[in-house]
């Protein structure tokens, strides 16, 4: 009768400590919402990892659920938004979607301040963020920023070697610095989110687009695209700043055990490491081009330096009008260049 009583205790306990095991599992339940498919490498290769490793950190307490495709409402422009006011937990998303609000962060897209190495742009930023970035990032907390491998001209059947090339097309791009860009080399703009480029494209609304070549897959553009176009040395028009956001009154309620969960996930070496993911998925991008029969053509060192000389005014028009607001652009510029030249020896 003892021994029945033991056991029925015993298994009382396990049951208990089921359950509590159960519990803990569920206990901080974060939605990830972003704009791009589940099958896309910011998802797989990036978003995926990340969240694995959070989860890990905390010992299973959390649990990350993305959302991939603006699955739970909205647009991309209003992913921001959707942080900020808390109707999402976490959001990836492209700065330069909501022009304006992170003009500090906006550095570095400019072209000849980043030029084409990921993984030293992304730890300039980290050394930047307390001192310089911070104060774009009111009502949330930043996990990470980053940048893609940069722009590149991509036209469906127009070969580009000079901005002469150029004048005329109308050209794609996602952020007010890269209109700047597409202006200055005689182009038109016309500001897309990424996910809503084939559709422009099919119906002939744009001649082409400005984006790394990590797009090609998920949107297929090299069913689309002819010319894939980039400077000496994979030289980039500028580039695309990102961030993984959360709600700052979520983490303000976080216990400090589960802060410190996303913040190792989340360290300087991670951003190192996502500028890598970045670069990778640049590179089988262009594969996936040219094993299709496109054109990809590296423009020469001099034939760069011309598309750099034309684009010069972009970023003195970037120093000018943040610092009519009352920001020092041309020391960020400077900051800027000097921590991403310092980091390229990463």
């Amino acid at each position: 009768m003892k021994l029945n009583k033991l056991l029925a205790a015993v298994a009382t306990t396990a049951i208990t400590l089921g359950a509590a095991s159960a519990g803990m599992a569920q206990e901080y339940t974060f939605r990830l919402h972003q704009m791009l498919s589940a099958k896309a490498p910011a998802q797989k290769n990036m978003l995926e990892p990340w969240a694995r490793q959070v989860e890990e950190n905390s010992g299973g307490r959390v649990k990350i659920e993305i959302f991939p495709s603006m699955s739970l409402g909205g647009k991309p422009p209003e992913l921001v938004q959707q942080a900020r006011d808390g109707v999402v937990d976490i959001v990836w998303t492209v700065n330069g979607y909501t022009p304006g609000l992170f003009p500090r962060t906006e550095v570095f897209e400019l072209p000849g301040v980043y030029t084409n190495d990921t993984v030293a742009t992304n730890l300039a930023m980290y050394d930047m963020f307390d001192d310089y970035l911070a104060d774009d990032y009111k009502g949330l907390h930043v996990l990470w920023l980053h940048v893609h491998a940069g722009q590149a001209i991509m036209t469906v059947d127009k070969e580009v070697r000079s901005p002469a090339d150029m004048a005329g097309l109308k050209m794609r791009i996602p952020t007010r610095t890269g209109a700047w860009v597409i202006e200055a080399l005689g182009a038109a703009p016309l500001a897309t989110p990424v996910p809503e480029v084939p559709t422009a494209l099919s119906k002939k609304v744009i001649d082409g687009t400005l984006l790394p070549w990590e797009i090609i897959p998920p949107l297929k553009l090299h069913n689309q695209i002819n010319y894939f176009i980039e400077g000496y040395n994979a030289t980039r028009l500028g580039t695309t700043s990102f961030q993984v956001s959360m709600n700052q009154a979520r983490w303000d309620g976080l216990p400090a055990d589960i802060q410190q969960a996303f913040s190792d996930a989340s360290g300087r070496d991670w951003w190192g490491k996502v500028g890598e993911i970045w670069r990778a998925g640049d590179d089988f991008g262009i594969k996936m081009a040219s094993d299709s029969g496109k054109t990809h053509i590296q423009l020469t060192e001099a034939e760069t330096q011309v598309f750099m000389d034309a684009l010069e005014p972009v970023v003195q028009k970037w120093v000018d009008e943040v610092s009519a607001n009352g920001l020092d652009g041309a020391g960020l510029v400077a900051r800027a260049r000097e921590l991403t030249s310092a980091n390229a020896m990463h």
